[in-house]
């Protein structure tokens, strides 16, 4: 009997080495593709090359779910939380892996077992919340996300196949706990940033629908630009085009342009103003004395107003 508990003390101090080795790969991976993302934000590198398409993921990761906090000047991006646990995960999986830590201390493993455990689940339920939230609010696919998704589950079943679990109870009891609680977070946090509700009440006295897109520091430099050249956008409350128009520049950089009202119920209109230039039709771009209808990429508005910097978008 004594050798048997010692036995299964064993195992559950050390567990499996192989499961180990499979942790720190996992989680390298998910480290470089978190810091990518969060490098990106933070506009240190340029655009990431995203399988299934480049707007998609811009869409993803520069909707309100992409930050934690967001600001005119910084921001924090959620990226940024699954750097820091793939690389508590990494950590963990590499440190019993050390043999002067292992033979010190065994329960130096029995911890790391149970934080790449408990890291592990939190990151699956709320990689969940993320995947639901780009399905079905954002509307829009994100390799990057799937993939972390996809890490974070790969990661959870590792910790419980490889971590030599003395008692599978505890472990799933415990499992429980911390999904519910994740899942509670993440549905109440999710909810608190969805501009649903604000797009509502901006439609109120003709005022139109919120911008929620995040501006990069290219975008909001381009809108500047835009401003200083005198370019003008018309646009009408009502019009869902206009709106996909300051999406493309984001909240911050939208806010820098010169947007004139043309609705006749519209807020702040300018109406006359409207009817004198001859617009008909919403979004219209006045560069340069010339009005153009539609829609207009980025890149499109730089090289019409001359645009010497970067066109990274």
């Amino acid at each position: 009997m004594g050798s048997s508990r010692l036995k299964s003390r064993r195992r559950q101090d050390l567990g499996s080495k192989w499961a180990r080795v499979a942790i720190a790969i996992l989680s390298t991976v998910g480290v470089i593709d978190t810091g990518s993302i969060t490098l990106n934000k933070w506009g240190l590198i340029g655009n990431l090359n995203c399988l299934g398409g480049l707007e998609g993921c811009d869409k993803v990761l520069n909707s309100p779910w992409g930050n934690i906090i967001q600001t005119n000047t910084y921001s924090i991006p959620l990226s940024l939380v699954g750097l820091i646990s793939y690389f508590l995960i990494l950590l963990m999986a590499i440190l019993p892996l050390i043999p002067i830590l292992k033979n010190k201390n065994n329960n130096i493993s029995k911890f790391a077992w149970w934080g790449s455990f408990y890291i592990s689940i939190s990151t699956f339920v709320f990689s969940l919340i993320l995947i639901s939230v780009m399905i079905f609010k954002i509307k829009a696919f994100c390799f990057f996300c799937l993939l972390s998704c996809l890490i974070s589950f790969s990661l959870l079943l590792l910790s419980v196949l490889g971590g030599g679990w003395e008692d599978y109870g505890k472990l799933f009891f415990r499992g429980f706990v911390m999904s519910v609680a994740v899942l509670l977070a993440g549905l109440i946090w999710s909810s608190s940033v969805d501009p649903s509700a604000k797009e509502v009440s901006n439609n109120i006295q003709g005022m139109p629908p919120a911008v929620i897109a995040i501006s990069s520091p290219e975008k909001i430099k381009l809108a500047e630009h835009l401003t200083q050249e005198g370019a003008v956008m018309f646009n009408a409350y009502w019009c869902p085009h206009c709106h996909d128009q300051k999406e493309m520049f984001g909240k911050v950089a939208a806010e820098k342009l010169n947007l004139v009202e043309c609705a006749k119920d519209g807020f702040n209109n300018k109406r006359e103003l409207c009817e004198a230039k001859g617009i008909t039709g919403f979004p219209s771009w006045e560069i340069n004395g010339s009005i153009d209808s539609g829609v207009k990429s980025l890149k499109e508005l730089a090289e019409l107003t001359n645009y010497k910097n970067s066109k990274d978008f």
